[in-house]
């Protein structure tokens, strides 16, 4: 009967979501609340609400200060010297303009919001792209692999945010053992754009250095990213860039609890840059729009999984995947779950995958003997995947303004895409990351 009720519940959810017949925020509330009172849990639905929403709280506090202060960082100038210097260097050669892509979409993505991310990165190569006649797909798949690196390793990317919220997980556990995969996956996605890069110069060749020179000056023309210059503080790269790294050095030394860890960095950023009451109310306004929305879904998340947890269907759902599953595949369960993620994670919402699917998955490892934490490494890594997703706000953002039909860029990136996923759980799988048999 829980079976069938949790199933029914999830499907329902997902439905939901994927149709746009509800926002994430209100069906991650709703559906469970009917599903519970169907189930008879009408007098402790709240009780489990709550407690899920308390499992979340301080996972919602380590995401809410840490895209603060990515923003604060990247409002603040932190960036700019390097991304002006890629947009140099690559000139008027197609590789070095596909590699350079790659480079300033690696280091963008670092603020977690894929929105931001490809403004910025479409913004600034899209004149280089025009001028050399290269394929706006190539711009498209390059920086849409980067990002899905970064946005699925880091912690305060959105998948790994709310698989861990929902668990219960560390943010450090989860992100240390992912370092490596970080680091080489980042390299496969430039060894990729070196190879679409290539295809590119074989096909057009290089543009004469007058040209070239003529697109530097248009490319750094669109560094500004829409900004208001006022809030640039070029002075202190230095300082925010030591800031950034002795964050980021405590984070990975697990020195201090990451929400708090962030929320000190938060303050110590503005008080840095933006000194005066007006400017940190400015440039909360600019950021806190944006975390609000992503904090609603997962305190909604939260009481969502409450309900999962509580009512125990998430338990009778496990037991009946054991039974499906043969026995002499447990060890393996890892693999099978990033491998069934890929399909899962492409026609599914984020909020409907992580928040109703991954934690089946991680209560039906614990069956045999897999810690949660390996299962929630595994199915971040295929994010490639769903930024393929016509529905997803990033992605309609990344063909609009390529002025891509998006059939054709499935097609052309769905191999890169796949391909990348594979990568990714191979590298986890090789540097312990994922432990399998």
């Amino acid at each position: 009967m829980l079976t069938i009720l949790g199933v029914t519940m999830i499907t329902v959810f997902t439905y939901f979501i994927m149709s746009g017949r509800l926002s994430s925020f209100t069906a991650l509330t709703i559906i469970p609340l009917i599903f519970a009172i169907i189930g008879g849990f009408v007098t402790s639905v709240d009780e489990m609400m709550l407690e899920g929403i308390k499992l979340v709280a301080t996972s919602a506090a380590f995401l809410l200060f840490a895209l603060l202060f990515f923003g604060i960082m990247i409002d603040a100038g932190m960036f700019d010297p390097l991304i002006k210097k890629i947009l140099k260097t690559v000139k008027g050669d197609p590789l070095k303009v596909a590699i350079g892509t790659a480079l300033l979409t690696l280091l963008v993505a670092l603020d977690g919001d894929g929105t931001t991310t490809f403004i910025i990165v479409i913004s600034s190569m899209l004149p280089l792209y025009k001028k050399l006649n290269m394929n706006p797909l190539v711009l498209a798949t390059i920086s849409m692999l980067a990002f899905s690196v970064v946005c699925g390793v880091t912690p305060w990317g959105g998948p790994g945010i709310r698989a861990l919220s929902v668990l219960g997980l560390s943010q450090t556990d989860f992100f240390v053992p992912l370092i490596p995969t970080l680091i080489l996956g980042s390299l496969w996605v430039i060894l990729v754009s070196f190879i679409l890069g290539k295809m590119e110069r074989k096909r057009l060749g290089v543009v004469d250095l007058k040209e070239a020179a003529a697109t530097k000056e248009e490319a750094s023309a669109n560094i500004d990213f829409g900004q208001n210059e006022s809030i640039k503080r070029p002075k202190l790269i230095w300082v925010n860039l030591t800031l950034t790294f002795t964050v980021m050095a405590a984070l990975i030394l697990d020195l201090m609890q990451p929400a708090i860890l962030f929320l000190i960095a938060v303050v110590v950023a503005m008080l840095i840059n933006y000194p005066t009451l007006e400017q940190q109310k400015g440039r909360i306004k600019d950021h806190g729009g944006n975390a609000l929305l992503v904090l609603l879904v997962v305190f909604a998340g939260g009481a969502f999984t409450g309900i999962l947890s509580g009512t125990k269907m998430v338990d009778s759902i496990a037991s009946n995947l054991v039974s499906i599953i043969p026995e002499a595949w447990g060890p393996f369960f890892p693999i099978i779950v990033g491998l069934i993620s890929i399909p899962f994670t492409f026609v599914m919402s984020n909020d409907a995958f992580y928040f109703g699917v991954v934690p089946i998955f991680a209560s039906t490892a614990q069956a045999y003997g897999i810690e949660p934490i390996e299962i929630v490494r595994t199915v971040v890594l295929t994010q490639t995947a769903h930024f393929l997703l016509p529905l997803v706000p990033a992605t309609i953002l990344l063909t609009g303004m390529l002025k891509l039909n998006i059939a054709e860029y499935v097609r052309f990136a769905l191999k890169w895409s796949i391909l990348t996923c594979l990568v990714l759980m191979s590298i986890a799988w090789l540097t312990g990351a994922i432990m399998v048999g």
